[in-house]
């Protein structure tokens, strides 16, 4: 088969696709640590190198909402917590890939990783921090970072994408409680009857609140999918490894079972057993 009339052949001083996508350096990241390389250990790096890559878009993402939802402009949000919605899902799925590494397979290179762990991934931390899952101890994993370490410690001091959402209601003149508004934003946001009422309230009259109540929604599809994501996360380690400990010390299954359950937005969870109906 020939290739069509007008299709770009010469490449001299012009942009390529390896060029643009920079495919020398990203494709030259994989570097197997086992003696001789094993396998699978390709696998693993590619598994967790494309989680930080969507990690990475997933933050362009909730730092362009965080601006939007400070300017009072709800609607330009909707596309983008969309879009990250879906790139959780894309994450989700992908532990299907890893899930076929089997526990022969990877004790054979577990020992190259040392105390290495996804649970220091500073990207999905900073993720946790901006959607409002805080909790200062995670600094320390961070200390040997310092650059890491300020723009953590700087989200963990930020309000969260809930705190700005919250903010934009009262400016709307919806009730929230001022102790609420006030609150120590290093601390996770707890459900509260105050902020539940004015989530009601959106929730009874969608027609005068449209944008605000799909603002609720999206909030609970991005909750939704990081749940999801956290008990494939959970089903994928016990299947490789059972009950062993993280490499990075964590308690393995026992740990990753206590988030599965986390709530980012308890208030929009909560209202949904006062609704009618």
């Amino acid at each position: 088969m020939s290739l069509e009339d007008g299709v770009v052949t010469d490449f001299r001083d012009r942009m390529t696709y390896g060029g643009y996508l920079q495919l020398d350096k990203l494709l030259s990241a994989q570097v197997p640590l086992s003696n001789p390389p094993h396998h699978d250990e390709m696998l693993f790096i590619i598994q967790h190198q494309t989680s930080e890559l969507w990690f990475k878009l997933i933050l362009h993402e909730l730092r362009a909402a965080l601006a939007f939802v400070r300017r009072d402009e709800l609607e330009p949000t909707f596309k983008i917590l969309s879009r990250v919605k879906h790139i959780q899902a894309q994450l989700v799925s992908q532990w299907a890939v890893l899930e076929t590494l089997t526990p022969t397979e990877y004790g054979e290179f577990r020992h190259v990783l040392g105390p290495a762990s996804g649970f220091q991934s500073l990207q999905h931390r900073l993720i946790e921090f901006i959607l409002g899952n805080k909790d200062r101890r995670m600094l320390a994993v961070h200390e040997q970072n310092p650059a890491g370490h300020a723009e953590l410690l700087q989200a963990l001091e930020s309000p969260t994408l809930y705190d700005e959402f919250l903010r934009h209601l009262a400016r709307r003149g919806k009730p929230i409680p001022k102790p609420v508004l006030q609150r120590d934003l290093t601390q996770p946001h707890q459900s509260d009857p105050g902020v539940r009422a004015v989530i009601r309230e959106i929730y009874e009259n969608p027609a005068v609140n449209w944008d605000a109540y799909e603002m609720c929604e999206k909030l609970i599809d991005v909750d939704e999918q990081l749940g999801l994501w956290r008990f494939r996360h959970v089903k994928v380690v016990q299947r490789i490894i059972g009950w062993k400990r993280g490499t990075g010390g964590t308690a393995g299954v026992d740990y990753l079972k206590t988030l599965v359950d986390v709530l980012l937005f308890p208030d929009v969870w909560d209202v949904r057993t006062e609704l009618k109906g």
